[in-house]
């Protein structure tokens, strides 16, 4: 078991202490309960940019990464659908300057007129890079938004089109800094070489004078049940044909969630894989092929993504797909495989808790869920599932009816 403590400031701020003395490094992780779920059409990627403007400085920390590196830190962050992640790793006889530097910029971030516009041409040239001209690269953009219909995921974290990112106002960026930036929507996880006593006095210290703005209330449409198929055709200079085709599954922690977790390590993962061995190994269609699921708040996606061999056209590619699935629903899963499965997960779980930083993020993310004792109870939840209700989600899930297929075509230029 994960050993830590949990307080919550009087400001509402969550604080997590896992203390591990077995190196000299501390782990300061910012969790921020704001990812592109919490935008709205015409300003999307704003959780995602915000996360650039947060190394612009703040009223005591001109330049952010400067002070960090004094006291021999380093630091990053991701946005994604649900969260904003911030982590600093240092010494942990340097801690109070983690305290100082993000609790600075919580409190009086600098949202100047040349740090907006900055971060925008850095931000405009990533999702050009990234998404406009990598082969395949705005894929799960199209797949996103075939997908939902009106819930947030339906567009991507770095923003639906360069206009929303283009259109941002410095009011738009002060007004989503005050409603998400505030204690009572974050979670603080310190891990490493730290004392719980010391990480309470400077909690205490640095973040508890910091008050909460009124926050707006922003209803986060439910996305309908999806009852027909949906498909889309793009067609781009890429190599060769992909297929992306994707199922509505649970919201994370929902009943059924974790059965489609377990659904897509038994279809997908690694080399032993029913589809790594029937449609890469031993056919003729797939150059690859991965299963995944998204592990969102909201209700997700259980996709299938693969790229063809040369010549070989995506719809084609889905009918080989579709009967291997087929041949799955009507299927029982063996002993063996739950065990294969369940060695895997211990597996990754072991590897996954050698580093500091990742016990950290996993804390905050399920306490961002509300419990973060599930770090240690989501294994025995898995592999606690029998093959018979693994099944019966299989079933529930891939349907026809509520699968959205992007075929991604390679066209001549």
């Amino acid at each position: 078991m994960l050993s830590y403590t949990r307080f919550f400031l009087d400001n509402g701020l969550e604080v997590i202490v896992h203390e591990d003395h077995s190196s000299k490094t501390a782990v300061f992780n910012l969790l921020y309960k704001v990812g592109s779920r919490n935008e709205i059409p015409g300003k999307t990627g704003l959780a995602h940019f915000f996360e650039h403007l947060m190394f612009g400085g703040s009223a005591n920390v001109p330049v952010f990464d400067r002070e960090l590196e004094r006291v021999g830190g380093s630091c990053n962050a991701f946005t994604s659908q649900d969260i904003t992640n911030y982590y600093i790793t240092l010494p942990g006889a340097n801690l109070e300057t983690a305290f100082w530097l993000e609790s600075d910029r919580m409190f009086q971030l600098s949202l100047s007129t040349k740090t907006i516009e900055t971060q925008r041409k850095v931000v405009i040239e990533e999702y050009k890079q990234r998404y406009l001209n990598q082969p395949y690269g705005d894929a799960y953009h199209h797949l996103d938004c075939l997908s939902y219909d009106i819930h947030p995921y339906r567009w991507p974290t770095i923003g639906q089109s360069l206009e929303d990112i283009q259109s941002y106002t410095q009011e738009d960026t002060w007004e989503f800094y005050k409603s998400n930036y505030r204690p009572d929507n974050a979670v603080l996880v310190v891990a490493g070489a730290v004392k719980q006593a010391e990480v309470e006095r400077m909690a205490k210290k640095w973040f508890e004078p910091i008050q909460n703005h009124p926050k707006p209330d922003l209803l986060i449409p439910t996305e309908p049940v999806q009852r027909t198929k949906k498909t889309k055709l793009v067609e781009a200079p890429v190599p060769t044909d992909a297929l992306y085709k994707a199922y509505k599954m649970p919201a994370k922690l929902a009943e059924g969630y974790w059965e489609a977790d377990l659904i897509t390590d038994i279809l997908g993962f690694g080399k032993s894989s029913i589809l790594e061995q029937t449609l890469v190994k031993n056919g003729k269609l797939f150059a690859s092929i991965s299963a995944y699921i998204t592990g969102s708040v909201d209700p997700g996606l259980l996709t299938f993504a693969g790229k063809m061999e040369s010549g070989v056209a995506a719809e084609e590619a889905e009918k080989a797909l579709d009967e291997v699935i087929s041949g799955f629903l009507k299927s029982q899963i063996s002993d063996y495989t739950l065990q294969k499965i369940q060695n895997q997960e211990e597996a990754h779980k072991t590897y996954e808790s050698v580093e500091i930083l990742n016990r950290a993020m996993n804390l905050a993310g399920y306490a961002h869920l509300g419990n973060p004792a599930l770090y240690d109870e989501v294994f025995d939840i898995k592999s606690k599932i029998k093959g018979d209700e693994i099944m019966h989600w299989a079933n529930s899930i891939i349907k026809e009816e509520n699968s959205s297929v992007l075929y991604y075509k390679s066209a001549q230029e």
